[in-house]
């Protein structure tokens, strides 16, 4: 049993050492028979190589169409962030933006939930909902985050804050995600967006989080326009 190994070990070896073999030998082909994989049944080496490559071919093509389906996605994704980008874009009005960036975002994403705070803004804007209190620990939680969270909802603050779109109370926020807003590099967030779920799964602590961090940057962007000038000394 151990010759017979041994000697297959052989072949195989003998075979890799000299691709060309079979066409130096092409008779072999149709000679030598070996089981199908699924009835057993003799079937030539061709035919089972034939097997092998289509069975290639096979799985390509269905990577080949995820990958098509996801690039798609993807394009569907970036051309609702323009859409949204255009509409904050077109807004004159500062004080209007909290809203419609959350209402339109919400809309445009269909996500049941959201909220947005902004702290640190000028006088004239200090009565909107938007720049409601927000504890401490909110703020330097909102300074300490690089890039937005995704996760389930383990009783955050930022979920108290969630409304549905027409207005009432969210309810059952099992997942969300936690958008920190900054001017450029600083490291010192002055706001978050808050988008948030009843279906733990739609924002998730593993999935993606590059057009996430775009519309926090878009956001953030927009939302500046609130901010109270800096003092100068």
């Amino acid at each position: 049993m151990t010759d017979t190994a041994l000697k297959s070990d052989e072949v195989a070896r003998f075979l890799a050492a000299h691709p060309d073999f079979f066409e130096q030998h092409p008779e072999l082909l149709g000679d030598i028979a070996i089981p199908h994989p699924q009835n057993g049944q003799a079937i030539s080496l061709v035919e089972r190589q034939s097997m092998i490559l289509r069975g290639r071919i096979g799985a390509l093509e269905a990577k080949m169409a995820q990958m098509i389906r996801h690039g798609e996605e993807n394009d569907a994704i970036a051309d609702r962030v323009v859409q949204w980008a255009r509409t904050l874009l077109a807004e004159a009005d500062a004080a209007r933006l909290p809203e419609l960036a959350l209402r339109e975002l919400m809309s445009l994403f269909a996500v049941p939930f959201g909220a947005v705070r902004v702290w640190q803004v000028a006088p004239a804007y200090a009565g909107m909902g938007a720049a409601a209190a927000v504890s401490d620990d909110v703020k330097r939680l909102a300074s300490s985050m690089v890039a937005p969270f995704c996760g389930s909802n383990v009783g955050f603050e930022p979920a108290q804050w969630m409304t549905a779109a027409d207005g009432s109370p969210a309810s059952d926020v099992q997942s969300l995600a936690m958008l920190p807003l900054r001017v450029g590099a600083s490291p010192e967030a002055f706001g978050l967006l808050v988008l948030g779920s009843p279906d733990k799964e739609r924002f998730h602590i593993t999935m993606g989080t590059a057009f996430l961090t775009r519309i926090g940057e878009l956001a953030s962007a927009a939302l500046s326009r609130l901010r109270a000038e800096p003092a100068r000394g």
